[in-house]
């Protein structure tokens, strides 16, 4: 099946590394003109090398501020991935509210703040678009030390059926993909690098290992695209069955 972005203007948040970066690689290569968000100027450094077509803008997203001046100028957008997410691994009874807040205000607050920009542009142009939130497994399933994660996560999720509703009549549809785990640098920070802990998650994973990187991208293009256009307020579940059980 071969998706096209031709013409399309796509704007990623975290886009510095991990899915975020492979999904702004991957829609410049169907055709989009990206526009790529980090919080770290050497990593869209390194991204616009690799792809000079992408248009790189460094802010830090849990600055309400500063994210609406830098998203100022850009536009108009198609198509809208909010990747950027951070993750706090501490005990329940460890977390702190500075934890909470940093988690929340990347995780939940900055994809309300970049959507309600982008959708507002969507709206005044007329033309509809398609937003895909990059949600988690974790919404639905807790894990041990990810306390205050899986309350962000579960929050997106429930945040991306909000959206779709009120959105939908915009022809805006809204959706999210629930990864497992992605060995990504986040996901060895979570400690699943450790062969036994990745074992007590990837023995619940009928398919018996954890997703990849590009998997979780052509789900998000996916949902981007035009093959996709009833598909709206749904949490997509790429976790290898994890979840039927």
């Amino acid at each position: 099946m071969e998706i096209s972005f031709k013409g399309k203007e796509a704007l990623v948040t975290g886009a510095g590394k991990g899915i975020g970066r492979a999904t702004a690689l991957a829609l410049a290569l169907c055709g989009a003109n990206v526009t790529a968000l980090s919080r770290t100027q050497a990593d869209l450094d390194s991204l616009v090398k690799e792809c000079p077509s992408i248009v790189p803008v460094c802010v830090d997203l849990a600055d309400w501020k500063a994210t609406e001046a830098a998203l100022k100028n850009v536009g108009p957008i198609d198509l809208l991935i909010n990747n950027a997410a951070c993750a706090i691994r501490q005990p329940f009874l460890e977390a702190t509210p500075d934890q909470f807040d940093q988690s929340f205000n990347v995780n939940v607050k900055a994809v309300l703040n970049v959507s309600q920009i982008v959708a507002r542009g969507m709206i005044a142009r007329g033309y509809g678009g398609s937003i895909v939130n990059v949600s988690s497994k974790a919404s639905q399933r807790a894990l041990k030390n990810h306390a205050v994660y899986c309350a962000t996560k579960a929050a997106l999720d429930m945040l991306t059926k909000a959206m779709a509703l009120e959105l939908g009549p915009h022809q805006i549809r809204v959706n999210s993909v629930n990864p497992t785990v992605v060995m990504t640098e986040m996901g060895r920070q979570g400690g699943w690098s450790d062969p036994e802990k990745a074992k007590t998650m990837t023995s619940r994973i009928p398919l018996g290992r954890f997703a990849e990187v590009d998997e979780v991208v052509n789900s998000i293009l996916f949902l981007l695209s035009d093959k996709s256009t009833m598909t709206n307020g749904v949490s997509l579940p790429l976790d290898g069955g994890f979840l039927a059980w």
